[in-house]
């Protein structure tokens, strides 16, 4: 920090913050000024560190974008300075997650949970309208085929949880019927952008004094890929229908008065730099797309906890949303929802 310019002093008010990752989240005060630290686990994975300077990157890319992120303050891709992680310095986030807690103001009052679902779907728009050249990431991802390569490589993600002992092999009736409804329904053109990659209500912090969503966090998944895949995740596990899928929203979710998915993407099409070369008619594509993708990810600790390598309760859990997600999926498919 002193290399860096930061403010001085003494490292007053230490004290870890909670995540839906297992990154390492720290908050401090130096200097007078509030800060957060981010790296990676005690145990570093095997990819941590080059996740950490894409969202780095990916961050400081979006500032002065509109786009609600913490703002990168300065970061470290250098692994010697604390034992082998690298970490960066963000702003803290002033806010709450709604998928673990609401305060009175939000429980008590429907309309303001409208608005903070119709929020959630304006600030991804945001992050749709940003020209991801113009802000410097036009290498930061593989756009070319970006659709094309979904299906096989979600299929090959699959099939790959077969290598681990006790693993029956995936029991997901209509598996095969949402990966050729896929790829026969494929949108024909898009528009690369910047994607999230993991965009649901869980990942969004929420203004303690009104609806607004003051940052979306946890960029892990983060690339320059099809944005709409972003709308379809939100759309896949969106709170509106009595499914295992809104066990993921908690307590907003069981709340209600939120807006219906037609709702949000009439939101999210307010904006027209983030639906210009964007085909929001096949929007339901992208939404069975999520379902398949996610489904497939929840069902690899379904996986594990088989091979003992994750608690059983957690597995069977996951295992029964990623079930929904695929009637969700045919529901979407049957219905254009």
């Amino acid at each position: 920090m002193d290399g860096q310019g930061l403010p001085g002093g003494p490292f007053e008010d230490v004290a870890p913050l909670s995540g839906g990752t297992q990154n390492v989240l720290i908050r401090f005060r130096r200097g007078g000024t509030d800060f957060v630290l981010r790296r990676g686990p005690r145990h570093l994975r095997s990819r941590t560190n080059e996740v950490l300077r894409r969202e780095a990157r990916v961050l400081a890319a979006l500032d002065g974008t509109g786009v609600p992120a913490p703002r990168i303050i300065a970061s470290c891709p250098d692994e010697s300075v604390l034992g082998g992680a690298v970490f960066y310095l963000m702003t803290p986030v002033e806010g709450f997650n709604a998928t673990v807690s609401l305060p009175d103001l939000h429980a008590g009052d429907a309309g303001i949970r409208r608005e903070m679902g119709l929020s959630a779907a304006r600030s991804l728009s945001a992050l749709g309208a940003v020209d991801h050249e113009a802000a410097g990431l036009a290498d930061f991802g593989r756009p070319d085929g970006f659709l094309e390569r979904q299906v096989p490589r979600w299929t090959a993600e699959l099939e790959s949880y077969s290598s681990l002992d006790g693993y029956p092999g995936p029991e997901i009736p209509g598996l095969d019927a949402v990966a050729a409804w896929l790829e026969a329904n494929r949108p024909a053109t898009w528009r690369p952008g910047i994607m999230h990659g993991d965009y649901h209500l869980a990942n969004l912090m929420f203004s303690f004094d009104g609806p607004d969503v003051a940052a979306i966090v946890d960029w892990e998944m983060c690339t320059v890929g099809d944005p709409l895949l972003d709308l379809g995740w939100l759309l896949a596990t969106w709170p509106d229908r009595a499914d295992e899928g809104a066990l993921l929203a908690g307590p907003l979710g069981a709340a209600g008065g939120l807006p219906s998915a037609d709702e949000l993407v009439a939101a999210y099409a307010e904006r027209p730099e983030a639906v210009a070369g964007r085909d929001l008619s096949s929007i339901t594509w992208y939404a069975v797309l999520a379902c398949f993708k996610l489904g497939i990810v929840l069902e690899g600790t379904h996986a594990r906890a088989c091979a003992g390598k994750a608690p059983k309760e957690t597995g069977d859990l996951l295992h029964s949303i990623t079930l929904g997600l695929f009637r969700r999926a045919h529901s979407f498919m049957a219905d254009g929802h």
